[in-house]
């Protein structure tokens, strides 16, 4: 990345600020006597086409002004945008719509996403807390027909996973319930990897039944995401460049399509810090879907008990810092009131 001068970065500052607002390109001129700038149109003229050669800003003809790049957005996020608390009347609002709710983590994930979306003018996700890894609390094993049998898996938390098994011989319910009970009682509270170790210690058909059982733990632990509370879709469709365009529509159906959000979710939220967001501009490379958009995502929640994700997918014109700032406090707030009720 190149390094800018603090001018140049004052001035890709000011055309991002005043692109986000009007989502027309900037001008030098209208920089200069809108901020009095103590240099000339044409001074910023130049580092305007410095900062474009450079891929910060993009033209996109000869006599208009410029517009942030996919790199602008990333270098003013980086290093340019200030990390921010929101104003003390918008976090002492926000408290309080949460502490006059219900002690029900349901309503809370509901009204995250409905605070979120106002805050942010975009679409809003948030995903139920789970256990950051699956662990085993019962099991059912149900003769069905032949050798296939129903294997239900109740995991911490609630989580049922079903599947039919083909076993190697048929086996009578009596046999497969006195299996699922000493499975039970073994596996109680362990995760996958502590399944793994007893599996020395198992005959043939115990083996049989813990693969499917650790299979299924694992993609748990890979994709669960818990119910989905989603809010704002309109706020996104409702954005100019996307009058008329099928780039929202399609962003919006990775929110709605389960499979393209756990993708998303899995490859991205494990990575980010407690108390920290990642910001996700132009799909990175990687989402198509995202070409247009950029989403900001954190987690919550209690970590080693519980956790979910929450987030804002906009349009990449959107208000970084407030944003930001939003999505980390209520990120806060949510883990501060699952921390006081959920945990004794």
């Amino acid at each position: 990345m190149n390094d800018l001068t603090d001018r140049q970065k004052l001035i890709l500052t000011l055309v991002i600020h005043e692109y986000i607002k009007s989502a027309q390109p900037i001008g030098s001129q209208y920089l200069v006597e809108r901020f009095k700038l103590d240099m000339s149109s044409a001074t910023v003229r130049n580092e305007m086409s410095a900062l474009t050669e450079m891929g910060y800003l993009r033209q996109p003809h000869t006599s208009a002004g410029r517009s942030p790049t996919e790199e602008g957005y990333r270098y003013f996020v980086g290093n340019l945008a200030q990390r921010s608390d929101l104003p003390e009347n918008t976090r002492r609002t926000i408290t309080h719509q949460f502490y006059q709710s219900r002690q029900d983590v349901e309503q809370w994930l509901r009204l995250a996403a409905s605070v979120l979306a106002y805050q942010s003018r975009a679409a809003s996700l948030v995903t139920a807390p789970h256990p950051e890894q699956a662990r085993f609390k019962h099991l059912e094993l149900i003769a069905t027909r032949g050798r296939q049998v129903l294997l239900v898996l109740v995991l911490v938390g609630g989580d049922i996973q079903q599947q039919i098994i083909t076993l190697a011989e048929p086996v009578s319910q009596e046999q497969l319930s006195a299996v699922a009970a000493h499975l039970t009682q073994v596996c109680q509270n362990l995760d996958a990897e502590g399944i793994r170790a007893i599996l020395a210690q198992s005959d043939a058909l115990e083996k049989d039944v813990l693969d499917v059982v650790m299979g299924q733990m694992s993609r748990t632990d890979r994709f669960a995401t818990g119910d989905v509370y989603l809010d704002g879709l309109t706020n996104v469709l409702a954005e100019p460049e996307f009058s008329g365009s099928e780039d929202a529509r399609r962003a919006l159906r990775l929110l709605e399509e389960r499979s393209l959000l756990d993708n998303l979710l899995s490859r991205t939220v494990m990575t980010i810090s407690p108390g920290g967001v990642q910001v996700l501009i132009g799909g990175e490379g990687t989402w198509d879907e995202l070409r247009q958009c950029s989403v900001v995502l954190a987690r919550y929640g209690l970590p080693g008990f519980a956790t979910g994700t929450l987030g804002v997918l906009g349009p990449m014109r959107m208000s970084y810092g407030h944003t930001i700032s939003t999505v980390r406090f209520i990120s806060a707030l949510l883990s501060d009131l699952m921390s006081e009720t959920l945990v004794d």
